[in-house]
């Protein structure tokens, strides 16, 4: 039951960040240290919880090939998105949030199956940091875009209940695979947050907060590896 209420705080961050966007005030240097703080987690966290335990079970270099055919996935699903959203804002939109998050989430629940809750803390805890200022920033910009705040609200929430539903059925319906598919699926979606990573959550800190990105980020590293380090 735990891991159910880890899940739903996870996606549950997303509307949190929308509440945020659209009635609270949101500071640029925060929002660029809060996602490279995030940033620098997920980045460990990915290595750590869901790629170094994929060697146990297959191949390095099956590891490999699962990690670049998620990132491979990602930019090419990425690309076509925001091409699309040119021209359509509203269902590209929508899109485009849940391609961001599915690969989050799909590695969070996968994750949690037979792992002890310690080692998840970076994992889900950077998840929640990366979630928040997207989130916030997303909905401050549909604002300024003429959108309705209830009509914003209603979309984020949508989105982070889809979230949710993805990374419980990650959890329930996968705990019967065999843990060498297993271990390829964490690999894809570990290669498609990565991909994320490098084209999304670090760039737009380095833009919001160029002063400070690289020490927020290795701030995240950090605490990712402590966190990790509590459960041995």
């Amino acid at each position: 039951m735990s891991a159910v209420w880890v899940i739903v705080a996870v996606s549950g961050s997303l509307l949190m960040g929308a509440l945020w966007g659209v009635y609270g005030r949101l500071n640029q240097s925060t929002e660029g240290i809060l996602l490279a703080v995030a940033g620098g987690a997920l980045m460990l966290s990915l290595v750590l919880e869901l790629i170094l335990p994929a060697t146990e079970l297959i191949s390095v270099w099956i590891v490999i090939l699962w990690v670049f055919m998620g990132a491979l996935v990602f930019t090419l699903v990425d690309q076509w998105l925001e091409n699309r959203s040119k021209n359509d804002q509203g269902g590209g939109l929508l899109a485009a949030i849940v391609l961001d998050g599915l690969p989050e989430n799909l590695a969070l629940g996968v994750a949690m199956i037979a792992t002890q809750p310690i080692h998840l803390a970076a994992l889900s805890g950077s998840i929640i940091l990366s979630n928040l200022p997207e989130a916030a920033s997303g909905a401050k910009k549909m604002v300024e875009g003429g959108h309705g705040r209830v009509k914003i609200l209603v979309l984020w929430g949508v989105t982070a209940l889809l979230l949710v539903l993805a990374a419980l059925a990650g959890y329930f319906f996968m705990a019967d695979v065999a843990p060498e598919v297993l271990a390829m699926i964490k690999c894809f979606a570990a290669g498609a947050v990565v991909a994320s990573l490098s084209t999304e959550v670090l760039p737009k800190a380095y833009s919001e907060d160029s002063k400070w990105a690289g020490m927020a980020t290795t701030l995240g590293f950090a605490l990712a590896l402590w966190l990790n380090q509590l459960g041995n």
